[in-house]
């Protein structure tokens, strides 16, 4: 059974059941930077297991947010990059970012927020 079927009806529960799971956000975020290898995810995101960052990227292709192309520079390879659709997310998760930042600092919270770099690292790293 395709993911996709098990969506909700309500449009805000549909894109949090998308973006839902404790990697996605994380991997779209990195995909802004452009095409990717799975390798390369692998070594800026620290901590993702290499199942679990292929579920997660395959769940992200089904909801069409992500797609597979040949890699252009290793001739076995394959990147992931983001699609029309999930580039378009790309100043939804910058409102998430900022109002995760409001909350925590109304909640008297900002020191429990982690820093970019200790989720996953800069890809000139």
């Amino acid at each position: 059974m395709k993911i996709i079927k098990r969506l909700p009806g309500l449009p805000a529960e549909r894109a949090l059941k998308i973006l839902s799971g404790r990697w996605k956000t994380v991997i779209l975020y990195v995909l802004l930077d452009g095409p990717q290898r799975t390798c390369e995810l692998e070594t800026r995101i620290p901590g993702v297991s290499q199942k679990v960052l292929l579920e997660q990227l395959q769940a992200l292709e089904e909801h069409g947010m992500v797609s597979r192309q040949p890699s252009a520079e290793h001739q076995q390879g394959i990147e992931y990059l983001l699609t029309p659709l999930g580039e378009s997310l790309r100043p939804v998760l910058a409102s998430l970012t900022e109002w995760g930042a409001h909350h925590a600092n109304e909640l008297g919270e900002v020191g429990t927020l982690l820093p970019c770099d200790a989720v996953f690292r800069d890809r000139t790293s």
